[in-house]
């Protein structure tokens, strides 16, 4: 059977503003049972990292802004995310940080032409939903990095079950453990952890790496 070639492409910011129009307004309250390790990612940088430019991309509602506006006061921090939704409700949860944290619309595929690179970028269950895009992202994120700059990123890996990964796909997610490769080509890696949740359902990633 042959495609027609004049069906447009689907436009992935029109889809992810129409899945967040309603999931931003739930999002906090619902993701904790599923967003395993966005605390520790951060932790683990702070133990080894003091960065002074930071760019979070896919920020959402701005829940790891908050963390990183605290764990590094000395950092200018920018949340990236394509939803609009998503950063309306991050406005409101950032309204005491607007002078070091600044938020963009747009998505991650090119550059964002502003002043500085960025000596860390953190990439929090957004990888995955990237579909496709993310492997552009993340050699953005290799361009968009300072000399010697890190890469830190914590986000769905895989699962075992054909039928978990097929309802996560339903909800936008690719979970066939693809985003490591990418990630060990681009940067040398300092840490890279695969946790099990719930049990061995799923399993998460957690690394850390250097631009090479």
């Amino acid at each position: 059977m042959q495609l027609d070639a004049t069906i447009p492409p689907v436009d992935q910011s029109l889809l992810m503003e129409r899945y967040y129009r309603y999931h931003s307004k739930i999002y906090d309250a619902t993701r904790w049972s599923f967003l395993f390790g966005r605390r520790q990612i951060i932790q683990i940088l702070a133990d080894h990292y003091t960065p002074r430019h930071i760019l979070e991309v896919g920020c959402g509602t701005g829940k790891n802004l908050i963390q990183l506006g605290e764990t590094f006061p000395q950092a200018k921090i920018i949340g990236l995310d394509i939803s609009e939704s998503m950063l309306g409700v991050a406005r409101k949860n950032l309204v005491s940080m607007t002078e070091r944290i600044s938020l963009l619309c747009t998505s991650y595929d090119q550059t964002l032409k502003l002043a500085q690179q960025f000596d860390l970028i953190l990439f929090s269950y957004s990888l995955t939903m990237m579909n496709p895009g993310w492997e552009q992202a993340l050699e953005q994120a290799n361009r968009d990095l300072t000399p010697g700059g890190h890469i830190a990123v914590v986000d769905f890996h895989n699962s075992k079950f054909p039928a978990f990964k097929k309802w996560m796909g339903v909800n936008h997610v690719r979970m066939d453990g693809h985003i490591h490769a990418k990630l060990t080509s681009l940067y040398e890696p300092r840490i890279v952890e695969t946790p099990n949740a719930y049990g061995a359902l799923w399993q998460y990633l957690l690394f850390v790496g250097q631009k090479k």
